[in-house]
């Protein structure tokens, strides 16, 4: 009998990665769990953390508060403190390790990248952006591929916007409510909760880029996020950071028109910003979530020879939203 190969998920109580547990457990990892109360080990207690990561064959970091606020000073801090904080110490578990994890797959966000209608972004040619967002991002990354770690490859996994969880049941509920039509940029009250942190902060004004609805949407289904770690676990040629979206991103439009559909809710009143931005404070969320053109591809995954199970969005929303909502925590 051989050992279980032995399996590290940091911030594992969001919908992610509790799915991930349950995926690597069910493909014979011994699986340990590091977050605020354990249940393994807790983050306040360092050697704890150090523990588990020697001697493990993977390490998944997916922990962070939950981008699904808004964004106050306090939660700002926290966003940010949440990443760098926990990407930090276990930088400094694998680098003591007498026997490091051979691969640190952690989360990172494909909202780096720039406001884009011009053109798709990758991995290779992709240009990042600026404000809190891509600060926040930018900050996790570089604590993620600080100094050498001669024995564990790292990935960033960048990902889009998960089909499956908070993200697609609140725009589910949006749709529901009658107001499932294109959301519309426009003018709005200035303020400065988009504006940079960090050491090097970027940005500062409230971005209006009035692209009609046309803004793009990239997204991944939760089963191909599962499926991309196996993959990435898989393929010792791929490092730094990875694209986590479908080949298929759609614009505001067509994902307002196919979230009416699987609602079956026939009206969808155009939403201004005007409107928009009093209904997200409402579900204490914030605009960008929607007008922001994201559009990014998973170049490195598909000429890797990656396959998409969901490549497309109707029927990945049509599975995702008939599955029971898993709630998202501070991890």
């Amino acid at each position: 009998m051989t050992e279980a190969r032995r399996a590290v998920v940091a911030g594992w109580t969001g919908f992610i990665g509790r799915a991930l547990v349950d995926d690597l457990t069910a493909r014979g990892y011994d699986v340990v769990r590091v977050g605020r109360t354990g249940p393994d080990a807790r983050w306040s207690d360092v050697a704890a953390v150090q523990r588990l990561v020697d001697g493990a064959d993977l390490l998944v970091n997916l922990a962070g508060k939950s981008v699904g606020c808004r964004y106050t000073d306090r939660n700002r801090d926290e966003i940010l403190r949440s990443r760098v904080e926990t990407n930090r110490q276990l930088h400094d578990a694998v680098a003591t390790s007498a026997r490091p994890p051979r691969v640190w797959l952690n989360a990172s966000t494909a909202t780096i990248y720039r406001y884009a209608l011009d053109r798709p972004q990758t991995e290779d040619d992709g240009e990042l952006g600026a404000g809190f967002s891509v600060d926040v991002a930018r900050s996790w990354e570089h604590e993620l591929f600080a100094g050498r770690l001669p024995g564990t490859r790292r990935v960033a996994l960048r990902m889009a916007i998960v089909l499956g969880g908070p993200a697609s049941d609140m725009l589910a509920r949006v749709a529901r409510l009658g107001v499932g039509g294109p959301q519309l940029d426009g003018w709005w009250f200035r303020h400065r909760r988009y504006r940079g942190i960090g050491e090097h902060p970027t940005g500062g004004a409230v971005p209006v880029h009035r692209s009609g609805g046309r803004q793009k949407f990239s997204w991944i289904h939760v089963d191909d996020v599962l499926r991309a770690v196996r993959f990435l676990e898989e393929h010792d040629d791929i490092s730094g950071p990875v694209n986590l979206a479908a080949p298929r991103p759609v614009d505001n439009r067509t994902l307002m028109a196919e979230l009416r559909r699987v609602t079956r809710m026939p009206v969808g009143v155009p939403a201004p910003r005007w409107l928009l931005e009093p209904a997200l404070w409402v579900l204490r969320n914030e605009a960008e979530l929607v007008l922001k053109s994201r559009w990014v591809l998973p170049e490195r995954l598909t000429e890797s020879g990656f396959a998409f199970r969901w490549p497309t969005l109707a029927p990945a929303l049509d599975d995702a939203l008939a599955r029971p909502p898993r709630p998202t925590r501070i991890r």
